[in-house]
């Protein structure tokens, strides 16, 4: 699946719109600093999808759900997109139990871009953790 998602081939790419990525950034680190829903820990935002390495500090539906919610209305007011669902409704989510799976999630994360071939080395890469990382 995640090759699927990474070629990006089909269904829309309003992600790599640089005002949209921009916009979710912005929202994803309000979460972890200014409302404290999350610790964030490792995230890139794909042209199509998005991975998020966090460790909640309230239930998911109080923190998902308000983040898909507000950057679908705020994504789809620049688009000018109106009653249309911006992001699927599903989600997977996985239980992290050991040091060495965070450190493979994360790296697998930030690595992304380069796997996906958008860019040479993660840093490099300007919505992912790893450039703010660098």
């Amino acid at each position: 699946m995640d090759r699927v998602l990474d070629a990006a081939a089909t269904g829309p790419r309003y992600l790599q719109l640089p005002e949209i990525a921009d916009m979710f950034v912005t929202a994803l680190r309000a979460g972890d600093l200014e409302f404290h829903r999350y610790d964030l820990h490792a995230f890139v935002v794909m042209a199509n999808h998005v991975h998020l390495l966090v460790t909640p500090r309230v239930v998911a539906t109080q923190w998902l759900g308000p983040l898909k919610g507000f950057t679908a209305h705020a994504a789809n007011k620049m688009l000018g997109l109106h009653g249309k669902p911006f992001w699927q409704d599903e989600s997977y989510d996985h239980l992290v139990r050991t040091g060495e799976e965070y450190r493979r999630i994360r790296s697998y994360i930030e690595r992304n871009p380069v796997k996906a071939g958008v860019v040479a080395c993660a840093s490099e890469f300007r919505w992912s953790s790893a450039r703010t990382a660098a």
